[in-house]
């Protein structure tokens, strides 16, 4: 008992370590003092965006990187997303709109949508956004600068979570605890190790000439974690990549309450322990009972150097990810819960093999 409450208090230090590195370390896109001339493919894939869409265009054509083409996916919205992307074309010739033809046999619907848009695109660099990212001015001109300065054929940001009701309080920031306690962002970009990769579909930023040699939607087409294994593929083929967290420039409420976030989380919470359901499950063990092992195996010193550890890892967590420190320390066993919730229903889905998303299910 002795050597695995050691254990787990020596992981304990070290999630707090890699979550100082994070804080510490460029976790930002950094300002750039030049506008470039290049141009800048703006790929937005939206099902049934409407409450989105207009927002996102309305940020991207304010932007001060004037050179640039929007191209949209609508990918058999049933709602009025093509119209509402119709009357921002008519004003602004810059934006297109591209219908989809049905899903090909053997495509996810996203994976596809991203595909058809790199087809159409003619930028030097290709940007892809969610439907449902809010980006402020500037933001493109800082990623062309960053892509330049450190040679990188990719760059993925996390945006900050916009995060309005309880059920969200208790559920998103699971998704920065995982990523910003485990992995150093810094060595996404310094590490040739492809599993020190991470990347979120919501901001992906390639270089063209990198992009349309790989093709990485079309390899992926089938892969329900496409962004995590785009990123992995292009760290094996040597191709340099950055993962950075988002700031006021970049953010996005990603979901809406609480069975929503479950929903969402489950599809992808154990790609970040490398698509294992057993690492991810003991990942939870660790974080929600450990202190039952270092009260039972330890000293009472070393249970108040545990509690101190796992506060300050929050604390810098919270910090590095622009959320609200004092609620996500009052939520912490609200939070362990739902990360329960996330890896028991990662599970269910796993083993009967059907996931829904967006009305569509995913076998």
């Amino acid at each position: 008992m002795t050597l695995i409450a050691c254990l787990i208090l020596i992981f304990t230090f070290l999630q707090m370590l890699v979550a100082m590195t994070n804080l510490l370390v460029e976790r930002n896109l950094p300002e750039s003092d030049t506008t470039s001339e290049d141009l800048v493919s703006v790929l937005i894939p939206a099902r049934n965006e409407e409450k989105n869409i207009g927002n996102i265009l309305n940020d991207l054509i304010n932007q001060d990187h004037g050179n640039i083409e929007i191209i949209v996916f609508n990918d058999q919205s049933e709602d009025k997303t093509a119209e509402t992307v119709m009357e921002f074309a008519i004003a602004d010739n810059r934006i297109r709109l591209i219908e989809s033809a049905g899903l090909p046999e053997g495509w996810l619907g996203k994976n596809n949508a991203c595909h058809q848009l790199s087809q159409s695109a003619t930028g030097k660099y290709l940007l892809f956004l969610d439907a449902d990212v809010r980006v402020g001015n500037k933001l493109i001109d800082n990623a062309v600068f960053f892509a330049r300065k450190h040679n990188t054929g990719l760059i993925s940001i996390f945006p900050k979570q916009i995060i309005l009701s309880l059920g969200e309080m208790i559920t998103v920031p699971n998704m920065n605890f995982i990523l910003v306690s485990l992995l150093p962002l810094i060595l996404v970009r310094n590490s040739k190790f492809p599993s020190l990769a991470a990347a979120n579909g919501q901001f992906m930023f390639f270089r063209s000439d990198v992009y349309k040699k790989i093709l990485p939607h079309r390899l992926m087409k089938s892969h329900k974690i496409e962004d995590i294994a785009i990123a992995r593929e292009f760290k094996k083929q040597g191709v340099g990549i950055a993962c950075l967290l988002g700031d006021n420039k970049i953010k996005c409420r990603m979901y809406n309450g609480f069975s929503d976030s479950v929903n969402g989380f489950s599809k992808n919470v154990t790609e970040f322990f490398g698509g294992s359901f057993l690492t991810a499950l003991l990942f939870w063990l660790v974080t929600s009972f450990g202190f039952l092992v270092i009260i039972s195996g330890l000293p009472p010193f070393f249970f108040v150097v545990f509690i101190i550890l796992c506060l300050l890892t929050r604390v810098f967590i919270s910090a590095a990810s622009s959320q609200n420190i004092f609620l996500n320390l009052l939520f912490i066993i609200p939070l362990q819960i739902s990360l329960g919730i996330f890896i028991y229903k990662a599970f269910i889905n796993k083993t009967f093999r059907k996931f829904q998303w967006k009305g569509r299910y995913i076998e």
